[in-house]
Order: C-alpha cells, then structure tokens, then sequence
C-alpha cells in the first residue's frame, strides 16, 4: 500500500527537518491504527442502554440526601443489633441454668422475640441496599454515557487527523507563509495525535469503572436475594418455634418431671455423633470425628474454638451456593485471580488435572458477580495467596493446597481469627463469620449467615462437649 502523501513529501524534503515530523505523524497513525482496532473488539460493548444518558450527571442535593438517609437506617440498625445482643445473653442465661421445663420455656419465648428482631434489622438492610442498588444503576448509566461520549470526541478527532493526512507539507506551508504560523499547524497536528492518545486511555478507564460497578450491581442483587430468603425462613422459624413452645407444654403438661424423661430420650451419645458425616463446605465428606480432629488442630494453631471452623465448613451453612462445578476461566476474575490461580495449579503440579477438567472452581453469580472460590474453605486465589504461607507454617505442608483439607481446615481458622473471631463472644464470631462469606459487605450478612454458623457451632459445641465428657 502506498504511503499517503503526506508521509511521502515529508520524506522527499530529507535532512533533519523532514525525519522529524516523519517520525511524530507515524506515530499519530500508530495511534489512529490503535484505535480502530480497539474500537471494532470492543465497541460493541459500550452502546449504552436506551434512556441511560439521563444518568450521566447525579444531582450532588439528592446523593447528600441519599447519604443521610443511610445513617439514619445505619444508627437503626446499630440500636436493633444492641437489643438482639441482650435477647442472646438472656437466652445464654437460661441455656446455662441447665435444662429445666421453665428455662426452655422461656429460652423459646426469647429466641421467638430476637427472630422478630432480626426481621426488622433485614427490613433495614434491604431499604439500605435499594438505595444503593439505585445509586449504583445510576453510576453505570453515567459511565455508559461517558463512554459513547468519549467515542463520538475520539470520532471527531480521527475525522480530523484524516482530513489532514490528505494535505502535503508543501500545501501546509504555502497555507501558512509566516514560519511561526507553520510550525503551529504541525504542532496542531501533533496534539491531535496526543488527543488521540487522551481519549482512547480515558475509554479505556472508563471501560474498567463500568465492569467494576456491574459487578457491584450484580452482588448487590445477590445480597438483597439472600436477605429475603432469609427473611422468609426467619417467619418460619418463629412458627416453628412457637409451636415448638406450645408442643412441649402439652407433651409435658407443664409438669418438670415429664420434660426430664423427655431431656433424657433426646440426649446424642458419643457414638451417635462418630458416626455422623461432616460435609465439608467445597464438597467431600468426613466422619465427624475426623472432622474434629482437624478443627481442634486449628484452633490450637490459631484460638479460634474449633465449633466455629465446623460451623463454617459445614455445607449446610453456605446458604446455597455452588461450590464447585465450573470452569475457572468462565467464573474467575480475569486480572485478580485467574494468575494467581495458575500459579497455585502450577505449585501443585495440578496443571494436567487442570487441562483435563477434573479441576472445578464455584460459579460466577448469572448477573455477573465473579466465582472462583477453591476447594473445603472455598478461598478465592488471591485471598489464599495472601494466607497460604501462614497455612504452610502451621501444617508443614510446602505448598499448602485449598484442596487438601487440613490446610483448608487451617486456613479457615487463620481467616476467622484475623476477622476477629478470637476472644469468643457470640457477637465477635458472628462478625466474623459474615465477614468470611462475604467480605467488606459482611454487615448485609450478619443475621443471615453469621447468625446461622452460630446457630451451627452452637449445636457443634454441644456435640464436642459429649465427645469430651
């Protein structure tokens, strides 16, 4: 293909004036060349959805106001989980004066009373997360409007680097007699180059922001979709609980002695809880016993009670999601943990089993919320990348592998503990138990996960409590 004229009349004129500018107008097709090839990869993906340009600026009076409303749910919320923290320590009080018919009695009529609590603090949540569910479809269809923007400027600028590609240096300097005015239109053109360069980085920015804020948007949808199962099982709960209540005042007709003959029949022996199988979380099963074994070591390695690991390993406690069954180039992060993956399979020497697919990963959320997680404690690569010579110093094991469960085991218990889970009490552990499942938005899953791990290691605790007797 010929050069355009330009390029040529650049080149004929010789010296060291002509290589020059030569040089900077390649350089200004480099880019234009960038673009295009940028543009038909990627175009596509920036056509904003119809009615999103009234988007692109966000009223500062509406988002301070969104801001203020958000506190005023959030000291709600703070006040709600104080009068829950009492019902506990009440239900603790009667739990610990032993099992009598009155304080079982009154231990349900306490627990039907947190439940109505709990409800109430989900109701607040939601209200929150539709307010930010709103600000974030407003964020995207503000980028989207950058984006298409940004396109119709980079547009005009290639238009105008075309138009000036067709004039030679002869007519430029004819156009412009005065050498000041010349070298102006060269620099001219060299900025047009740069402008170029500006836009193409910006879009490219831009394109980063709004994957970044569809994946919050789709984890936002996630968690709003777990606090309302889980505001439906709640209203369950309080029914079963009441019946529960008034079950046992008609088996025992309010008399302690029948409640004991009761106690005594329901009592797990030693044996029975050996023989239960432990699911483990990321799939795979253990004798309970087994399973045991393999907290107590992690909670003398970290301090964290060994119920607690149990509770969060345990499938059950997983509020249903998939724990291993996809690709991971499919579900993982693209620049966050698919090489830190890879390193991990290579450190394993799994590549084959990896090539082959026998090597599953959890799926991406349908709304594009991204999976990954790996093996019993369902880690994401990067956050066992942070955690895996930790878990090597306490197993011994060089490398540690997610898939191995005494190190999952480990680095279950190192997670919690950093999360603040050590000193014990009830309110620390189900923090960070939430903190586990779902990280900086742990506060939206303090009454759905984490009350459920310590509904579960409160039942671990009294399993462990028999094996130990």
């Amino acid at each position: 293909m010929a050069k355009p004229r330009i390029f040529r009349d650049i080149k004929s004129s010789g010296g060291d004036f002509g290589r020059p500018i030569e040089k900077i107008l390649k350089s200004v097709r480099a880019g234009f060349i960038a673009f295009t090839v940028f543009y038909l990869i990627f175009g596509l993906a920036f056509v904003p959805g119809e009615g999103n340009s009234i988007f692109r600026y966000i009223d500062i009076s509406r988002a301070a106001g969104d801001n203020a409303e958000r506190k005023v749910l959030e000291d709600q919320l703070t006040e709600l989980e104080k009068e829950i923290s009492d019902h506990e320590a009440t239900i603790e009080k009667y739990r610990a004066q032993g099992k009598g018919l009155q304080s079982e009695i009154k231990k349900l009529e306490t627990q039907v009373a947190k439940l109505n609590l709990q409800i109430k603090a989900v109701n607040l949540n939601l209200e929150k997360l539709d307010s930010e569910i709103d600000s974030t479809q407003k964020r995207i269809g503000g980028t989207e409007s950058d984006i298409e923007i940004n396109k119709i400027n980079m547009g005009r600028i290639i238009q105008s680097l075309y138009e000036n590609d067709k004039i030679n240096l002869v007519e430029i300097f004819l156009k412009n007699p005065d050498l000041s005015d010349f070298f102006g239109d060269l620099n001219n053109l060299v900025s047009v180059g740069e402008s170029v360069k500006g836009a193409l980085l910006k879009i490219v920015a831009l394109r980063e922001d709004l994957l970044d804020q569809k994946e919050t948007l789709a984890l936002e949808r996630e968690d709003a979709a777990a606090l309302k199962a889980y505001q439906d099982a709640q209203k369950a709960n309080i029914k079963k609980t009441q019946n529960e209540k008034a079950g046992l005042l008609k088996e025992t007709k309010g008399k302690e002695s029948e409640y004991q003959k009761i106690v005594a029949e329901k009592k797990k022996t030693a044996a029975e809880i050996r023989k239960q199988i432990f699911k483990l979380l990321g799939g795979g099963e253990l004798e309970f016993d087994n399973a045991y074994e393999l907290a107590k070591f992690a909670e003398k390695a970290t301090g964290v009670r060994a119920a607690l690991v149990l509770a969060v390993l345990d499938r059950e406690s997983a509020l249903g999601r998939n724990v291993g069954a996809c690709d991971y180039k499919k579900a993982m992060h693209p620049t966050r943990d698919i090489p830190a993956f890879l390193q991990i399979v290579e450190e394993l020497g799994l590549k084959e089993n990896l090539e082959s697919g026998i090597l599953k990963v959890s799926c991406a959320n349908s709304d594009g919320a991204y999976g990954g997680a790996m093996g019993p404690a369902q880690f994401i690569p990067s956050t066992w990348s942070l955690y895996k010579d930790k878990v090597a110093d306490v197993t011994g094991n060089r490398p540690p592998s997610p898939w191995r469960n005494a190190d999952a085991f480990v680095a279950t218990a190192l997670y919690l503990k950093d999360a603040g889970a050590v000193n014990g009490s009830v309110s620390s552990e189900r923090q960070a138990a939430a903190k586990y499942y779902a990280g900086s938005r742990w506060r939206r899953y303090l009454w759905t996960y984490g009350d459920r791990v310590i509904a579960k290691a409160q039942k671990f605790e009294e399993d462990i409590n028999i094996l130990s007797g």
